[in-house]
């Protein structure tokens, strides 16, 4: 059985996957800037080498690391979009998109920092220490840049997995890639070439993503 395509039916809508394309890049910029900056004070708190936190803020941020990556994403998009309004919290879609990619990875890469953190050697810390350096400067300047110069290769898989699974925000409604190939295809039937489509956009989006981020930490995270 032959089959006929017609990829000019699905590029004729161009501007809708530009706008989808659009907004997934939107959500994965906010939610890589805002979960890096989360998972980086979780795994603060958690660092065994970084001195005492009170055990009751490592139990919660425990608590909310194993919760996040041990349950599916999509479960976690569903509770902040359907959950929640029973509680008196109602999200629009794009929100609750930003929100569920942000403790996504706020948690995963709270681990992956965590190990990098955990690496460094304690005389560093100690050098730091006697050169007068606050807490807060020997972290930001003596043991985080290369804990995470250490881990970046997997910080950067991991920030392509979640943007690979916005995806799913498509399901709330969030005009993403996949809601709009998705949205093509209802229109005109063409859903083999509508997913094609968006499956080389997505692949597209993750060898560039990927080189940008290997770009990013190597000219100004790791300073050559």
């Amino acid at each position: 059985m032959l089959i006929e395509l017609d990829f000019p039916a699905v590029l004729a809508d161009w501007p809708m996957l530009l706008r989808g394309v659009a907004w997934t890049l939107g959500l994965t910029v906010v939610g890589t800037v805002l979960g890096l900056l989360l998972g980086t004070a979780c795994a603060w708190v958690r660092a065994r080498n970084l001195g005492d936190r009170p055990a009751a803020l490592r139990l919660a941020v425990a608590s909310y690391v194993e919760l996040m990556r041990n349950t599916p994403f999509i479960v976690q998009l569903f509770f902040l979009f359907f959950g929640l309004p029973a509680l008196g919290v109602k999200l629009s879609p794009e929100v609750a998109s930003v929100l569920a990619m942000v403790i996504n990875l706020g948690a995963y890469s709270a681990e992956i920092i965590r190990a990098g953190l955990e690496a460094t050697p304690k005389g560093q810390i100690e050098a730091a220490h006697s050169l007068a350096l606050t807490p807060s400067q020997t972290f930001r300047r003596v043991v985080l840049p290369p804990a995470l110069r250490k881990v970046w290769p997997a910080m950067v898989s991991q920030i392509i997995i979640v943007m690979l699974g916005s995806a799913v925000c498509g399901q709330i409604s969030t005009p993403e890639l996949s809601y709009a190939a998705n949205l093509i295809q209802s229109r005109n039937f063409r859903a083999f070439e509508a997913f094609i489509v968006a499956t080389a956009l997505y692949l597209g989006l993750s060898i560039l993503a990927r080189r940008l981020l290997n770009w990013l930490g190597q000219r100004f995270l790791f300073g050559h």
